[in-house]
C-alpha cells in the first residue's frame, strides 16, 4: 500500500480538500473553507497546516469563535446543506465559544464541522494553559461539552485515529437525516504528530446524498388515510427546501386543493401569493394558516420537526377528528404526535402520493374557506404595513423596508419579536430569500450568519433583522464581513431592551422586569431609570462601515436607497417604537406560569394555563 508521511494537521486538511457531495447528478466541492481564531492548542499543530495549504478552500479569520462557526451554519442552510466551511479553534475557552453554535445547527439538522484545539493526549505537560480539569476523569476536557450538542463526536488521540473519525464526520454531515454538528477534538500534541497514511485515503471521495423513496405501502397507507378526509392542510416544513419540493408542493396542493402553512424554515418555498399558501402557521403564525389548522381533520406534515411553535404546544388542531401524516427523511421527527409516517425524501414522496391519489378521484372538501380566509389576512397585513403611529412602529418599518430591498434580497433572522412578525408579515416570492433560524431562537446568529449567507450568495443583497438585545449579544463577524469585502445590511431595531420577553412577561401578569434597557434609579435600586441611548450608526462607523439613523418612514426609506448603493456594510438604526410588534392571532404557547404568586395577575394567568393545557393533545 502507498504511503505518504504526513502530520495529523496536515493529513486532516488534505483529507477535507477531497470531499465532494452528489445531488441529483450535481457535483458539489464540500468543504469550501475553514474559519480559524489562532490560539493555544491550534496555531502551531493544524495552524501550520493552513498556512502552508495551497488548495483552493479559503483559510478565513474569525473574530469570535461562536460568531464564526453561526457564520458557517447561515453559508450551509443557505447552499441547501451541500457545501461547508469548517470552523477550528483554540482549547479551553476558544473552544467552548462554538457549544452555542453546535447547538444551533444540530437542532437545525445543518452540517456544521468542528475543529476544537484539545489538551495534549500523552499528559505530560499537565494541566497546560487553559486545560479544564476534572478530577473525576482526567480524560475529560473542556471539549466535553460537544457530546450533548454533537450528532457526532470524537477525539483524535493518536495520528491513525483520524481516519475513521472522519469517515464517520463524513457520514453524520452528508446524511439528510442525520446531520448537524460534527465535532472532531484535536489534541494539540497528536496534531503535530507524523504518520504514514494511505494515500488512498485522500483520493477524491464523492459522497452521494440520495433521495429516500417511500414505499409502497407507505404511499398506500398514507393515500388511504387522506381518502378519509374532506378538510386537510399541509405544513410546509425546512425539509421541503432541502429538498427542492417546492413545485411539486404547489401541484400536488393544486390538484387536491390543500391549502399550505408553511414553518419558520419552510417559509419562502411556495411564494406567499399563491392562492393555497395561508402563510406562517402556530404561535408565530398568521390568522388563515391558524384558522384552517384549528379545523383541519389531517395535518400532513412535511419535513418539520413539529416544535411548539408550528403546534402552539399540541393545542393548535382542535378538530377532534384530527390525525397527523408526517413526510420526512427523519423517523425520529416523522414519529412525533402519533403521526403516521412516510420516511422519504419530500419531492419524491409528493410525486408519488399524487399519482395514488389521482386513481382515487380525491379532492378536499374545501370550497372558498382558504381564499376568503387568505383575503383576510392578507387585508391585516397591509393594515400593519402602514400602520401611522407617533413615532415608527415595527411593522410599519417592515413595510418599508419590503417596499425597498427587492425580491431577490435574503433577509437573516433568528431571534426576539422579530421572527414571529416576519412569519407573519413578511412576503417572499423567491427561494432562498427569506432565512430564519428559529429551532434555537440563538440570539448572535443574525449579523453572524448574515455574513454566511453572503459568501453563499455573493450576488445578492442581504439583510440582517435584528434587535438591539441580540445585536448587542453578538456582531463579530461584521468586521470580518469589511475585511473580507462581503457587505451585509444590518437592520437593527432598537426598542432599548428584550422587548419580545417584555412581552411575555407582561402577558402572564409579570410587571416589566428587568427587560428593558434603562439605567438604574438611585431611589428605587432597579433598572427603572431612563432609557440608555446608544448610537449604533455611530458605532458602525467606528467599524468602517456605513451607518443611518431611522426615526421615520422617510428616513427609513432614504437610508434604505442609500444602503443600496454602499459597498460596504452598512448598518441602519432603526428607533422603532416599544411593544409595536404583531400580536398573537388565535393561537396559544405554553409557558411555566407560577402556580402559587403574591401578584393575583400571575395567578390568573395559571389558572388560565390549566384550562387551555386541557385542550392539548397528549402525544
Amino acid at each position: 500500500m502507498k504511503t505518504v508521511r504526513l502530520t495529523m494537521g496536515q493529513a486532516l486538511l488534505r483529507f477535507l480538500d477531497n470531499q465532494y457531495v452528489e445531488f441529483d447528478g450535481v457535483v458539489n466541492k464540500f468543504v469550501k473553507g475553514v474559519f480559524t481564531i489562532f490560539g493555544h492548542g491550534i496555531v502551531v499543530g493544524f495552524g501550520e497546516a493552513l498556512e502552508q495549504y495551497q488548495g483552493d478552500m479559503v483559510i478565513y479569520q474569525g473574530k469570535n469563535e461562536q460568531g464564526m462557526a453561526h457564520a458557517a451554519t447561515g453559508f450551509a442552510k443557505q447552499k441547501n446543506r451541500r457545501e461547508i466551511i469548517a470552523c477550528s479553534s483554540s482549547i479551553g475557552p476558544g473552544a467552548l465559544n462554538m457549544v452555542t453554535a453546535a447547538g444551533t445547527a444540530t437542532v437545525n439538522r445543518i452540517p456544521l464541522l468542528l475543529l476544537p484545539g484539545d489538551t495534549f493526549a500523552c499528559r505530560q505537560p499537565d494541566p497546560v494553559l487553559q486545560q479544564l480539569e476534572n478530577p473525576a476523569s482526567l480524560s475529560i476536557t473542556a471539549n466535553d461539552a460537544f457530546k450533548p450538542v454533537s450528532r457526532y463526536w470524537d477525539r483524535v488521540s493518536r495520528p491513525e485515529q483520524l481516519m475513521t473519525a472522519m469517515l464517520n464526520a463524513m457520514r453524520v454531515l452528508t446524511d439528510p437525516a442525520e446531520t448537524g454538528a460534527v465535532t472532531i477534538c484535536l489534541p494539540q500534541d497528536v496534531e503535530g504528530e507524523a504518520y504514514d497514511y494511505p494515500v488512498e485515503f485522500f483520493a477524491k471521495r464523492i459522497h452521494y446524498i440520495e433521495r429516500r423513496l417511500p414505499s409502497r405501502g407507505e404511499i398506500e397507507r398514507a393515500a388511504a388515510k387522506l381518502t378519509r378526509k374532506k378538510k386537510p392542510i399541509i405544513i410546509c416544513g425546512g425539509g421541503v427546501v432541502y429538498s427542492e419540493a417546492g413545485n411539486e408542493l404547489i401541484q400536488f396542493a393544486e390538484k387536491f386543493n390543500i391549502p399550505i402553512c408553511e414553518t419558520q424554515a419552510g417559509k419562502g418555498a411556495v411564494p406567499w401569493n399563491h392562492r393555497l399558501n395561508l402563510g406562517g402557521v402556530g404561535v408565530t403564525g398568521g390568522l388563515a394558516a391558524n384558522k384552517l389548522a384549528a379545523e383541519a381533520d389531517l395535518i400532513i406534515a412535511v419535513g418539520t420537526r413539529l416544535s411548539d411553535f408550528t403546534t402552539s404546544s399540541k393545542w393548535l388542531f382542535q378538530n377532534q377528528e384530527a390525525e397527523l401524516l408526517a413526510i420526512n427523511v427523519n423517523s425520529f421527527d416523522a414519529y412525533k404526535m402519533n403521526a403516521a409516517t412516510v420516511i422519504a425524501d419530500a419531492k419524491v414522496t409528493f410525486q408519488a402520493l399524487g399519482a395514488q391519489l389521482e386513481k382515487t378521484g380525491y379532492k378536499s372538501g374545501y370550497a372558498g374557506e382558504a381564499a376568503a380566509a387568505k383575503a383576510e389576512w392578507d387585508k391585516e397585513v397591509d393594515r400593519l404595513f402602514c400602520l401611522e403611529a407617533e413615532g415608527l412602529s415595527q411593522t410599519r418599518a417592515l413595510g418599508e423596508i419590503a417596499k425597498r430591498i427587492g425580491d431577490d434580497a435574503v433577509v437573516v433572522g433568528a431571534s426576539g419579536s422579530l421572527p414571529g412578525d416576519l412569519q407573519r408579515l413578511w412576503r417572499p416570492v423567491k427561494p432562498k430569500t427569506y432565512h430564519m433560524e428559529y429551532g434555537f431562537s440563538c440570539m448572535g446568529y443574525e449579523v453572524n450568519a448574515a455574513l454566511g449567507v453572503k459568501m453563499a450568495e455573493p450576488s445578492r443583497e442581504v439583510y440582517s433583522m435584528v434587535g438591539d438585545g441580540s445585536f448587542q449579544m453578538l456582531h463579530s463577524e461584521l468586521v470580518t464581513s469589511i475585511q473580507e469585502g462581503h457587505k451585509i445590511n444590518i437592520l437593527l431595531f432598537d426598542n432599548c431592551g428584550f422587548g419580545c420577553i417584555e412581552n411575555l412577561q407582561n402577558s402572564q401578569g409579570i410587571p416589566s422586569f428587568c427587560t428593558q434597557t434603562k439605567f438604574r434609579d438611585a431611589a428605587t435600586g432597579r433598572l427603572t431609570g431612563p432609557d440608555v441611548p446608544v448610537d449604533y450608526a455611530a458605532l458602525a462607523k467606528g467599524y468602517g462601515a456605513k451607518g443611518y439613523t431611522a426615526r421615520t418612514a422617510a428616513e427609513l426609506a432614504e437610508a434604505l436607497e442609500n444602503a443600496k448603493k454602499d459597498t460596504v456594510s452598512t448598518i441602519i438604526d432603526i428607533k422603532v417604537l416599544p411593544k409595536t410588534m404583531t400580536g398573537g392571532y388565535e393561537a396559544w404557547w405554553r409557558v411555566g406560569v407560577p402556580e402559587v404568586s403574591e401578584n393575583l395577575a400571575v395567578v390568573k394567568a395559571h389558572a388560565e394555563l390549566v384550562q387551555e393545557i386541557a385542550k392539548t393533545r397528549k402525544f
